[in-house]
């Protein structure tokens, strides 16, 4: 990850936990799904663009896990829930 792309999450889990949001989604890796399955289910669970849920499966590709959604504890288990439709691998985080 460089900088830039740690300077964003930083950046949205700070604005999250000062909106009153201190939860966050993870995606972790895994060799079933494929990236096509990853892409169409991060957009489903969190309204992304194509273009950012592309992104984000090519980092949870390349680094094992990815932070993929910032929110209320309420929101976070409706994205969660979403995801593991298809036995993708989350946790619920606490920032």
């Amino acid at each position: 990850m460089n900088t830039n792309e740690q300077e964003v999450i930083d950046n949205q889990t700070n604005t999250a936990t000062e909106l009153g949001n201190p939860w966050q989604v993870m995606l972790f890796n895994d060799e079933v799904h494929s990236f096509d399955e990853v892409i169409l289910q991060i957009q489903k669970a969190t309204g992304y663009a194509l273009e950012r849920a592309v992104e984000l499966t090519i980092r949870v590709h390349q680094k094992g896990k990815a932070l993929v959604y910032v929110g209320s504890r309420e929101k976070c288990e409706k994205v969660s829930a979403i995801l593991q439709q298809i036995q993708l691998i989350v946790q619920i985080e606490k920032t």
